[in-house]
């Protein structure tokens, strides 16, 4: 099989509480090894040590100057290349907590401050130390509010072209001491010109004006996860090549949507994508793993996503041949191990990234507007669930821990995910005997089966994870089982009469306007959102 690639790789997000330790990052890379991977990048906001910056991953289980260098060498030694893949414009915000730096607003560093690029040269400084890699990635994507804040205050209004140009000149002139190789998420260069919008669906000019601010030396990296047809990812490709040199590509294995992976929907986006690749010859391809939310899906679990769409980059089309190779390099099928999916699998018109296991977890069951999406009879397709991901347990040996959470998860939702709806509806019927063995059964069945799913998934956090960031996932299981206790005690007093009546039940769920139609699963996968229609969080 013809090699259709230089560059391989895989972008694990080490940023959103869940740094990986580093035997778990060896074995994992291992298995990736195996199957054709040969570049690693290490995405990492504020997650690493940066010498001169003492705050920079306080408390946040930072992988230290020593670590980083037992990376790279493990990597040099099994083939794979370590690239650093850091944020020197945006994405900055748990950094800016300790007040260390000057900010523009929201996740944005101060441009044109010299703070700024004092941090970057540390940056540099410290990753040249550890990684022999020349290239690094500056990240410089979804800057939105570039230029709103302070940077407005002090310099009046300039356009946002202009400040990411002379950013981006100073940071070029920083890495040039280094030898580094620059690489950027491209949005930003589409943002400027098309309405803040990054995908285009018919080839058009660029701006001469933006292909000229890119400087040649820096790469730019179409990032893309989202579409299932390979026209949109071969247009997009050839508007890269306006900016001349060479493009590299990163697709996304879907691991941000909750607990569980979307391995057939990255196939499925990915497999229209290598297409793209192949028919533009681009050459270096990576598919990024973003933790967004707290990190709850295990890396392990995308497995049969990542050999598979690895097997298109390489021209391997043939899906037996793909599967018997899963089975020789991980010791189980791919099929049984596919089933890691499934706790989003309730509704056969879903076609995209729908997550119900992750927002019905934590819908609150008096004021769930989610519910809209709740469908009659989907707890006995999660007990389904439960006994098929149980027994897939038994069979996966070293993975069972992975099955064992996802199990514990439907189990669950096998009452939780119906759990508003019977509420309300049984309110509404004013059935106080129904109302009396919600409370007394389903609550208290479901706080029992929340600890099972809280001592499962902590399991699986310490396995493959450094502590700092799982006490977020203490907060918001612990957070469920209070709730689920208040809203028992509270049908419990409405039914022995002591309250007339429950407020938030006297609301009718309303059509949701960015969701699929009434009992129609929905992508929605911030907890801060689902958990409540309140305020949940403040900025200061």
């Amino acid at each position: 099989m013809a090699k259709n690639y230089e560059s391989l790789g895989v972008m694990i997000d080490f940023s959103r509480n869940g740094v990986m330790t580093v035997p778990a990052l060896k074995t994992y890379l291992t298995t990736l090894r195996k199957m054709g991977y040969n570049t690693l990048f290490l995405y990492m906001e504020d997650t690493y040590e940066v010498e001169g910056e003492p705050y920079f991953g306080y408390m946040r289980s930072r992988y230290s100057i020593e670590e980083m260098k037992e990376i790279d060498e493990f990597c040099a030694s099994v083939g794979i290349e370590a690239i650093p893949c850091i944020q020197t414009l945006a994405h900055m915000k748990t950094f800016f907590k300790w007040d260390a730096v000057p900010t523009d607003c929201d996740d944005i560093l101060l441009a044109g401050d010299e703070r700024t690029y004092t941090l970057i040269e540390n940056m540099f400084k410290t990753l040249s130390s550890c990684f022999r890699s020349k290239r690094i990635h500056i990240g410089m994507d979804e800057a939105h509010l570039l230029g709103k804040g302070k940077y407005y205050h002090l310099h009046g209004h300039v356009p946002s072209s202009q400040i990411i140009k002379e950013h981006l000149d100073r940071i070029v002139e920083i890495a040039k001491p280094y030898g580094y190789d620059l690489l950027l998420w491209s949005d930003m260069f589409f943002r400027i010109w098309n309405s803040d919008g990054y995908y285009v669906k018919e080839y058009t000019e660029i701006p001469k004006e933006v292909t000229e601010s890119l400087p040649d030396s820096v790469k730019p990296v179409y990032w893309d996860y989202y579409h299932l047809d390979e026209e949109t990812y071969d247009v997009m490709l050839r508007m890269h090549k306006q900016f001349g040199g060479e493009t590299w590509f990163a697709g996304g294995d879907w691991s941000w949507a909750g607990f569980a992976p979307l391995n057939d929907f990255s196939i499925r986006t990915m497999r229209e994508a290598m297409k793209a690749c192949r028919k533009n010859k681009t050459k270096n391809i990576f598919f990024t793993m973003w933790g967004d939310d707290g990190m709850e899906c295990s890396h392990f679990s995308q497995l049969p996503s990542l050999l598979y769409i690895a097997e298109y980059a390489r021209g391997n089309y043939d899906e037996e041949k793909i599967k018997a190779k899963f089975k020789r390099i991980t010791g189980v099928d791919f099929d049984t191990f596919m089933l890691t999916d499934i706790p989003n699998k309730i509704d056969d018109s879903a076609k995209t990234s729908e997550n119900p296991s992750k927002y019905l977890l934590y819908s609150d069951p008096f004021l769930g507007f989610l519910d809209y999406t709740v469908a009659s009879g989907i707890g006995g397709i999660y007990a389904e669930h439960t006994r098929a991901l149980a027994e897939a347990a038994k069979k996966t040996r070293k993975y069972g821990y992975l099955f064992n959470t996802l199990a514990a998860l439907c189990d669950v939702l096998s009452i939780k995910a119906e759990l508003g709806t019977k509420i309300r509806a049984a309110y509404k019927a004013a059935d106080k005997v129904e109302l009396a063995r919600i409370a007394n059964e389903d609550c208290t069945a479901l706080i029992k089966k929340t600890k099972v799913l809280h001592r499962a998934f902590e399991r699986q956090w310490y396995l493959e994870n450094k502590p700092s960031g799982f006490e977020v996932h203490d907060g918001r299981m612990g957070a469920l089982m209070q709730r689920l206790d208040s809203c028992k005690r509270r049908l419990l007093l409405y039914c022995d009469g002591k309250l007339d009546r429950i407020e938030e039940l006297e609301c009718d769920l309303l059509p949701l306007n960015f969701g699929r139609g009434k009992g129609k699963a929905i992508t929605y996968t911030c907890y801060g959102r689902i958990v409540t229609a309140n305020q949940f969080t403040h900025s200061l």
